[in-house]
């Protein structure tokens, strides 16, 4: 996965989210939950660990929006 970067949590109610999952979709799933409640960036891939068992996805949440607004 990519580094989290200062700007990604610059200020109150920006958020990184890392999802740990034993398949895709369940993690797109996790991440539709989230994106109904507030704003987020919408990952369009999850990464696998080699030797590891799951998948992970990343989400970057504005929590100061609602999703829509």
């Amino acid at each position: 996965m990519r580094p989290i970067l200062n700007t990604h949590v610059a200020e109150p109610g920006l958020a990184v989210v890392d999802v740990t999952a034993a398949d895709d979709q369940t993690a797109f799933a996790d991440q539709e939950l989230l994106a109904g409640r507030w704003a987020t960036a919408e990952p369009d891939r999850t990464t696998r660990e080699p030797g590891e068992p799951g998948v992970r996805l990343r989400l970057f949440l504005d929590v100061r929006q609602e999703a829509g607004a």
